[in-house]
């Protein structure tokens, strides 16, 4: 299954039932049909489904049917629907007749002795009435749903796209993470061993300035201290719980479909455990290492906000 982007867009256009769709609209006369679909639909990251519609006036309802599409089809992002009805160019317009532009200006007069700031009606709302009037091709003469669908079939297309660039940029910082791991590896077992060496070494020049002599038991503890120090500077353990982050997230990158919220908590935690290798660190390498990491995990990060 592909890994899908939350961002995209679509837009598409159809006829009245009966025309010829925009593919097949090569001829003029295909415009006589007098109105036009037009659906665009944008979307981007989003934590959740969020659908707004902003629909002409004699499209609203089928508002409840498009939702109802967009959710089975999409499961995360901001997304919004335009769609409305326009004349085509060079389309047939209707001629508006006496009888009608006079009642027209009466519903207008009734309207304004209610309402003073009512704006008057334009030449394009004279038109549009006069082509309802003349028999032209209403809401209900297009396939609002089918029309719809088939731009919600773009745009997981074009998501589907974008998640793919996304995957393998995110496959790319997967194979540098690796890259530095290995580098840190070899690093830590001489770095363990070399500042217990070091601490025992000062803990008996330092018995060595009192001028006594060292106890078998202070010796013991001496020991136990400088091993809980290695210990405590050893990132052997996040190495390890990094590599296995890494393998997961490329599991996921293979397994496709809605990963995002699981992407998004495993880059958390390689986030935490390369913060913890920087707190951890004794060597300036493993230092140069973790902060190398970090900026890696915080590009990955970036861009696992998009994926659905």
């Amino acid at each position: 299954m592909p890994v899908y982007s939350m961002t995209g867009y679509a837009s598409g256009q159809s006829g009245p039932a009966g025309t010829p769709s925009d593919s097949e609209a090569r001829t003029p006369a295909a415009g006589l049909s007098g109105g036009r679909l037009g659906v665009e639909i944008r979307a981007v990251n989003s934590r959740f489904l969020d659908l707004s519609f902003k629909l002409s006036e004699e499209l609203r309802q089928h508002e409840p049917q498009l939702r109802e599409l967009l959710t089975q089809r999409l499961k995360r992002g901001k997304v919004e629907v335009r769609a409305g009805i326009d004349l085509q160019a060079g389309a047939a317009l209707a001629e508006p007749s006496a009888r009608l532009l006079q009642r027209l200006n009466g519903l207008q007069d009734a309207v304004k002795a209610w309402l003073p700031r009512a704006t008057d009606l334009s030449v394009a709302d004279v038109l549009r009435l006069a082509a309802s009037e003349a028999g032209r091709p209403a809401h209900g003469e297009f396939d609002v749903v089918g029309t719809v669908a088939g731009v919600v079939d773009a745009l997981i297309a074009a998501r589907a796209r974008e998640g793919e660039r996304l995957a393998a940029m995110l496959r790319d910082r997967l194979g540098s993470l690796r890259a530095l791991a290995q580098q840190a590896g070899p690093i830590v077992p001489q770095l363990v061993e070399q500042q217990r060496s070091r601490f025992l070494e000062r803990w008996q020049e330092a018995m060595g300035l009192t001028g006594g002599t060292t106890p078998e038991a202070a010796q013991d503890r001496a020991l136990s201290e400088a091993t809980a120090f290695a210990i405590r500077i050893d990132v052997a353990e996040e190495l390890t719980r990094l590599a296995a982050h890494l393998d997961e997230i490329e599991r996921l990158l293979d397994k496709g479909g809605e990963i995002g919220k699981r992407l998004d908590f495993l880059i958390q935690e390689l986030h935490r455990e390369a913060n913890t290798l920087g707190s951890k660190s004794a060597a300036l390498e493993l230092t140069r290492i973790g902060v190398d990491m970090k900026v890696l995990i915080e590009q990955m990060r970036e861009q696992v906000q998009n994926i659905e």
